[in-house]
Protein backbone atom coordinates (compact mmCIF):
# COMPACT_ATOMS: atom_id res chain seq x y z
CA UNK A 1 0.00 0.00 0.00
CA UNK A 2 1.33 3.40 -0.99
CA UNK A 3 1.87 6.35 1.34
CA UNK A 4 1.20 9.51 -0.69
CA UNK A 5 2.10 12.86 0.85
CA UNK A 6 0.02 15.81 -0.32
CA UNK A 7 0.78 19.36 -1.38
CA UNK A 8 -2.19 21.68 -1.90
CA UNK A 9 -1.50 24.87 -3.86
CA UNK A 10 -2.91 28.38 -3.55
CA UNK A 11 -1.07 31.28 -5.20
CA UNK A 12 1.90 28.98 -5.78
CA UNK A 13 2.31 28.19 -2.07
CA UNK A 14 1.86 24.94 -0.13
CA UNK A 15 -1.27 25.32 2.02
CA UNK A 16 -3.88 23.27 3.84
CA UNK A 17 -7.57 24.04 4.17
CA UNK A 18 -9.96 22.86 6.87
CA UNK A 19 -12.99 20.97 5.49
CA UNK A 20 -12.32 22.47 2.07
CA UNK A 21 -13.04 25.99 3.32
CA UNK A 22 -10.91 28.52 1.42
CA UNK A 23 -11.31 31.01 4.26
CA UNK A 24 -9.66 28.53 6.66
CA UNK A 25 -6.28 28.45 4.96
CA UNK A 26 -2.86 27.85 6.53
CA UNK A 27 0.25 28.54 4.45
CA UNK A 28 2.99 26.03 5.30
CA UNK A 29 5.65 26.78 2.73
CA UNK A 30 6.07 29.41 0.01
CA UNK A 31 8.25 26.98 -2.00
CA UNK A 32 6.34 23.76 -2.79
CA UNK A 33 9.30 22.35 -4.73
CA UNK A 34 11.35 22.35 -1.51
CA UNK A 35 8.58 20.39 0.21
CA UNK A 36 8.47 17.85 -2.62
CA UNK A 37 12.26 17.46 -2.46
CA UNK A 38 12.00 16.78 1.29
CA UNK A 39 9.55 13.97 0.57
CA UNK A 40 11.83 12.52 -2.09
CA UNK A 41 14.98 12.87 0.05
CA UNK A 42 13.56 10.67 2.83
CA UNK A 43 12.57 7.95 0.36
CA UNK A 44 8.90 8.62 -0.42
CA UNK A 45 8.11 8.01 -4.09
CA UNK A 46 4.68 9.53 -4.73
CA UNK A 47 3.04 12.93 -4.45
CA UNK A 48 -0.57 14.08 -4.51
CA UNK A 49 -0.53 17.64 -5.92
CA UNK A 50 -3.75 19.66 -5.82
CA UNK A 51 -4.31 22.98 -7.57
CA UNK A 52 -6.86 24.62 -5.27
CA UNK A 53 -6.83 27.81 -7.32
CA UNK A 54 -7.62 25.65 -10.33
CA UNK A 55 -10.45 23.84 -8.56
CA UNK A 56 -12.07 27.18 -7.81
CA UNK A 57 -11.37 28.71 -11.26
CA UNK A 58 -12.49 25.50 -13.06
CA UNK A 59 -9.27 25.50 -15.10
CA UNK A 60 -5.66 24.57 -14.39
CA UNK A 61 -3.75 27.45 -12.74
CA UNK A 62 -0.62 26.25 -10.91
CA UNK A 63 0.84 24.18 -13.75
CA UNK A 64 4.28 25.82 -13.39
CA UNK A 65 4.60 24.27 -9.91
CA UNK A 66 3.67 20.88 -11.34
CA UNK A 67 6.28 21.33 -14.07
CA UNK A 68 8.97 22.25 -11.54
CA UNK A 69 8.23 19.33 -9.21
CA UNK A 70 8.04 16.82 -12.07
CA UNK A 71 11.21 18.27 -13.58
CA UNK A 72 13.35 18.45 -10.44
CA UNK A 73 12.23 15.29 -8.62
CA UNK A 74 11.54 11.69 -9.60
CA UNK A 75 8.28 11.58 -7.64
CA UNK A 76 5.25 9.91 -9.24
CA UNK A 77 2.92 12.93 -9.26
CA UNK A 78 -0.83 12.62 -9.42
CA UNK A 79 -2.33 16.02 -10.16
CA UNK A 80 -5.82 17.37 -9.69
CA UNK A 81 -7.77 20.58 -9.36
CA UNK A 82 -9.43 22.42 -12.22
CA UNK A 83 -8.74 19.86 -14.94
CA UNK A 84 -12.01 20.27 -16.84
CA UNK A 85 -11.07 20.51 -20.52
CA UNK A 86 -8.95 18.71 -23.12
CA UNK A 87 -6.53 21.63 -22.92
CA UNK A 88 -6.21 21.33 -19.13
CA UNK A 89 -5.53 17.61 -19.41
CA UNK A 90 -2.91 18.17 -22.10
CA UNK A 91 -1.16 20.81 -19.98
CA UNK A 92 -1.14 18.53 -16.91
CA UNK A 93 0.43 15.61 -18.80
CA UNK A 94 2.87 17.87 -20.68
CA UNK A 95 3.98 19.40 -17.37
CA UNK A 96 4.85 15.97 -16.03
CA UNK A 97 1.84 14.53 -14.21
CA UNK A 98 1.94 10.72 -14.20
CA UNK A 99 -1.76 10.58 -13.37
CA UNK A 100 -4.51 13.21 -13.43
CA UNK A 101 -7.54 13.29 -11.18
CA UNK A 102 -10.94 14.24 -12.57
CA UNK A 103 -13.67 14.93 -10.04
CA UNK A 104 -15.86 17.84 -11.13
CA UNK A 105 -15.44 16.90 -14.81
CA UNK A 106 -16.71 13.37 -14.14
CA UNK A 107 -19.88 14.90 -12.66
CA UNK A 108 -20.47 17.89 -14.94
CA UNK A 109 -19.00 16.65 -18.23
CA UNK A 110 -19.26 12.85 -18.02
CA UNK A 111 -18.92 12.38 -21.80
CA UNK A 112 -15.59 14.22 -21.72
CA UNK A 113 -14.23 12.19 -18.80
CA UNK A 114 -15.34 8.96 -20.50
CA UNK A 115 -13.54 10.13 -23.63
CA UNK A 116 -10.37 10.69 -21.57
CA UNK A 117 -10.63 7.16 -20.14
CA UNK A 118 -11.01 5.76 -23.64
CA UNK A 119 -8.06 7.80 -24.97
CA UNK A 120 -5.60 7.54 -22.10
CA UNK A 121 -6.74 4.44 -20.21
CA UNK A 122 -7.67 3.81 -16.61
CA UNK A 123 -4.02 3.79 -15.48
CA UNK A 124 -3.49 7.47 -16.31
CA UNK A 125 -6.71 8.90 -14.88
CA UNK A 126 -7.98 8.90 -11.31
CA UNK A 127 -11.64 9.37 -10.53
CA UNK A 128 -12.20 12.02 -7.87
CA UNK A 129 -14.99 10.77 -5.63
CA UNK A 130 -15.09 13.27 -2.77
CA UNK A 131 -18.10 13.04 -0.52
CA UNK A 132 -20.14 15.16 1.88
CA UNK A 133 -22.46 12.86 3.81
CA UNK A 134 -21.85 10.11 1.22
CA UNK A 135 -22.97 12.44 -1.62
CA UNK A 136 -20.48 13.63 -4.26
CA UNK A 137 -19.02 17.15 -3.76
CA UNK A 138 -17.34 19.11 -6.58
CA UNK A 139 -15.60 22.39 -7.53
CA UNK A 140 -13.19 22.48 -4.62
CA UNK A 141 -16.04 21.11 -2.47
CA UNK A 142 -17.95 24.35 -2.79
CA UNK A 143 -20.84 22.53 -4.50
CA UNK A 144 -22.80 19.54 -3.25
CA UNK A 145 -24.73 17.10 -5.46
CA UNK A 146 -27.39 14.44 -5.00
CA UNK A 147 -25.12 11.73 -6.44
CA UNK A 148 -24.64 8.81 -4.05
CA UNK A 149 -20.88 8.20 -3.93
CA UNK A 150 -21.16 4.40 -4.23
CA UNK A 151 -23.40 4.51 -7.31
CA UNK A 152 -21.12 7.16 -8.82
CA UNK A 153 -18.03 4.99 -8.38
CA UNK A 154 -19.71 1.81 -9.67
CA UNK A 155 -20.88 3.65 -12.79
CA UNK A 156 -17.33 4.82 -13.57
CA UNK A 157 -15.77 1.43 -12.93
CA UNK A 158 -18.09 0.05 -15.61
CA UNK A 159 -16.73 2.76 -17.96
CA UNK A 160 -13.09 1.91 -17.34
CA UNK A 161 -12.02 3.74 -14.16
CA UNK A 162 -9.31 1.81 -12.29
CA UNK A 163 -8.33 4.34 -9.61
CA UNK A 164 -10.32 6.61 -7.31
CA UNK A 165 -9.37 9.14 -4.65
CA UNK A 166 -12.09 9.69 -2.09
CA UNK A 167 -12.08 12.34 0.61
CA UNK A 168 -14.77 12.68 3.24
CA UNK A 169 -15.01 16.48 3.25
CA UNK A 170 -16.35 16.48 6.81
CA UNK A 171 -13.10 14.89 8.01
CA UNK A 172 -10.56 16.80 5.94
CA UNK A 173 -8.06 18.97 7.80
CA UNK A 174 -9.51 18.28 11.24
CA UNK A 175 -6.92 15.66 12.30
CA UNK A 176 -9.71 13.65 13.95
CA UNK A 177 -9.32 10.42 12.02
CA UNK A 178 -10.46 9.31 8.56
CA UNK A 179 -13.84 8.00 7.47
CA UNK A 180 -13.21 4.28 7.86
CA UNK A 181 -16.80 3.36 6.97
CA UNK A 182 -16.64 5.30 3.69
CA UNK A 183 -13.67 3.24 2.49
CA UNK A 184 -15.12 -0.02 3.74
CA UNK A 185 -18.33 0.68 1.81
CA UNK A 186 -16.44 1.80 -1.30
CA UNK A 187 -14.39 -1.39 -1.22
CA UNK A 188 -17.62 -3.44 -1.06
CA UNK A 189 -19.24 -1.38 -3.85
CA UNK A 190 -16.23 -1.64 -6.19
CA UNK A 191 -13.92 -4.49 -5.14
CA UNK A 192 -11.76 -4.20 -8.28
CA UNK A 193 -11.08 -0.46 -7.86
CA UNK A 194 -7.73 0.89 -6.60
CA UNK A 195 -8.99 3.12 -3.80
CA UNK A 196 -6.90 5.95 -2.37
CA UNK A 197 -8.07 7.28 0.99
CA UNK A 198 -7.74 10.96 1.81
CA UNK A 199 -8.75 13.26 4.63
CA UNK A 200 -8.59 13.14 8.41
CA UNK A 201 -5.45 11.01 8.86
CA UNK A 202 -3.99 12.15 12.18
CA UNK A 203 -1.69 9.38 13.41
CA UNK A 204 0.18 6.23 12.45
CA UNK A 205 -2.64 4.31 14.15
CA UNK A 206 -5.07 5.72 11.56
CA UNK A 207 -2.76 4.59 8.76
CA UNK A 208 -2.36 1.11 10.22
CA UNK A 209 -6.14 0.77 10.54
CA UNK A 210 -6.70 1.96 6.95
CA UNK A 211 -4.04 -0.48 5.76
CA UNK A 212 -6.27 -3.33 6.96
CA UNK A 213 -8.90 -2.28 4.38
CA UNK A 214 -6.83 -3.37 1.38
CA UNK A 215 -6.56 0.11 -0.14
CA UNK A 216 -4.17 1.11 -2.91
CA UNK A 217 -2.91 4.16 -1.06
CA UNK A 218 -3.35 6.69 1.72
CA UNK A 219 -2.88 10.42 1.25
CA UNK A 220 -1.34 12.21 4.22
CA UNK A 221 -1.36 15.99 4.37
CA UNK A 222 -1.99 18.13 7.41
CA UNK A 223 -0.68 15.48 9.83
CA UNK A 224 2.77 15.88 8.24
CA UNK A 225 2.71 19.68 8.29
CA UNK A 226 1.46 19.84 11.88
CA UNK A 227 4.08 17.34 13.08
CA UNK A 228 1.56 14.64 14.07
CA UNK A 229 3.31 12.09 11.82
CA UNK A 230 7.01 12.23 10.90
CA UNK A 231 8.35 11.50 7.43
CA UNK A 232 10.60 8.91 9.07
CA UNK A 233 7.54 7.03 10.39
CA UNK A 234 5.92 7.12 6.95
CA UNK A 235 9.03 5.76 5.25
CA UNK A 236 9.37 2.98 7.85
CA UNK A 237 5.72 2.03 7.31
CA UNK A 238 6.18 2.05 3.52
CA UNK A 239 9.17 -0.26 3.80
CA UNK A 240 7.08 -2.81 5.71
CA UNK A 241 4.06 -2.68 3.40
Amino acid sequence: MHIIPAIDLIEGKAVRLTQGDYSQKTVYNARPLDVAKQFEDVGLTRLHLVDLDGAKAKKIVNYKILEAIAGYTRLHVDFGGGVQSDDDLRIAFECGAQQVTGGSVAVKKPELFENWLNRHGGEKLILGADAKGEKIAVSGWEEGTELWVYDFVQNWVEKGARYAISTDVAKDGLLQGPSFDLYKNLREAAPELNIIASGGVSSMADIEKLAEQNLFGIIVGKAIYEGKISLKELVAFSAKN
